[in-house]
Order: C-alpha cells, then structure tokens, then sequence
C-alpha cells in the first residue's frame, strides 16, 4: 500500500509577528500582545480567531501507516523551533510521497504551514510539484483541492459546503472512537503560556489518532476496504497504541470500547 500521512498542528498567536506588524511597546507582555491582537479580530470579525499567516505552529503530529508499520507520534522535539517542525514535516513528504490525510487541512492546517514555512525559508519541493518535474502530479497532487494527494476528510465529506462541516470530536465520537481528550482547541493558547507544551503534543496526538481512524472507516465505505481487512487496520491501531508510551494513550484507549 502506498504510505498514508495524517497530521494535525497546534498554533498560538505569533506574538514576535504581532509586535512587529503593530509596532507593539516591547514593556507589554505576551499575553497582553495576544489579548489586544483578539480584541481587534472580534471587532474586524466577530471572533477572536487570528488570521492564518499569524498562528505559530506549536506542535505537528502524525500517523504514518507504511508497508506492515504503524507509527504515530509528534515531530521534533518539544525544544525544536518552528521552522525546525515545519521543515520537518515538508522532509516526510519529500521522503515517502505519502498520501496526505487531514481534518480541515485545507482550511487551515496547511495555509498555516504555506505561510509559516515561507517565514522561516522552508524547501518544500515535493509537495509543491504541479507536474513541473513529475508529470504525475499534474493530475495528481497536493495542491489542488479535489486531488488525492491531500484528502481532506472534512471538506470532502461535506461535499465542499461549509455549511456541511461538522467537528472532528463530535464526529468521531458518532462512529464510536474517542475523541478530544486532555484539552479543547481554545485552550491551547494557555496552556503554551503555563508551559505545558506535552500536554499540547498529546493532544495534537490524539487527534490525529481520530483523525486516522475516521479515514479508515471512510476507506470501508469508499470499498478500499473489506469488512475483514478494515478491522484488521483497527487492531493495529489497538496494538500500536498499547505499545505506545503515555498517559493520553491509557485514556484513549479507555474511552474505546471493543
């Protein structure tokens, strides 16, 4: 089977960006730069959500499931920069070619890594090939949002209808796996603030876990898989996850019954 890349991010506000757009005093601190960058959005927007080119990716997690593995971790280490994760995970793709798989990666994952990548100078050469240098990827490639080579389980879902999306959590939750644990998304920004940048990496985890698991119930339903060979796939995710070290895996597995 060719190999399948689900990831997920976590970002908090750019708060070195902020200051630099805004010409913000260098007496305030982080939290009161990002309070007043919300401010402003919920009056430019009606919400607190910050523009993409100013989310800092925080942590990067994946699943990759390749010949007869499993692996599912987060990039780097949580020390690494965020140039240091991005490039990382343009590496991935530029090594195995993999299918990508997201939940609203295309709305937001991979803008932010476009961005944030082209703040910190990463080569990303695979994963922007058109058919400039494999003919393939004309027809098939990450960028184009009705190509394979990035299946966004989200959008394609909802047949690309906004209003058709519906939340990774509740989601998975409806098809029986067990959804966010340890933290809810709006409640990343503090806990990079308390320092618990493992807590965030866990939580990343866990959903690209989700995340992994939905597809394989829409690769059930799209007929790519038997009714045999799908649970074969979820064994493994068992197995892979009961090798797997941290307290987040005690308590995924414990929110999915067999």
């Amino acid at each position: 089977m060719n190999p399948v890349l689900v990831f997920d991010i976590e970002t908090v506000p750019d708060v070195a960006g902020l200051r630099a757009i805004n010409g913000i005093d260098a007496a305030l601190s982080d939290e009161q730069v990002a309070a007043m960058a919300f401010q402003r959005r919920r009056q430019a927007s009606g919400n607190d959500f910050l523009q993409l080119h100013l989310q800092r990716v925080v942590a990067i997690s994946c699943a990759l499931r390749e010949r007869d593995s499993l692996r599912l971790w987060s990039l780097g280490e949580a020390t690494d920069s965020e140039g240091v994760l991005i490039q990382r995970f343009f590496d991935g793709i530029e090594k195995y070619t993999p299918q990508i798989v997201s939940w609203n990666g295309g709305g937001f994952d991979l803008p932010v890594l476009h961005y944030r990548g082209m703040v910190h100078g990463v080569h990303a050469a695979r994963y922007w090939d058109m058919g400039e240098e494999d003919r393939e990827f004309k027809w098939n490639n990450y960028i184009s949002r009705y190509h394979a080579r990035h299946l966004d389980l989200m959008d394609l879902l909802a047949l690309y209808q906004p209003r058709g999306a519906a939340p990774l959590d509740d989601f998975a939750r409806l098809l029986g796996f067990p959804g966010k644990i340890g933290l809810e998304g709006s409640q990343v920004w503090q806990a990079w603030q308390d320092g618990k940048i493992a807590q965030i990496r866990s939580y990343c985890e866990a959903d690209v876990a989700n995340t992994y698991l939905v597809y394989l119930r829409f690769q059930l339903m799209r007929g790519s898989f038997t009714r045999e060979q799908y649970e074969q796939e979820i064994a493994l995710v068992r197995t892979t996850l009961e090798k797997s070290p941290g307290a987040h895996w005690t308590e995924f597995l414990g929110r999915w019954p067999r």
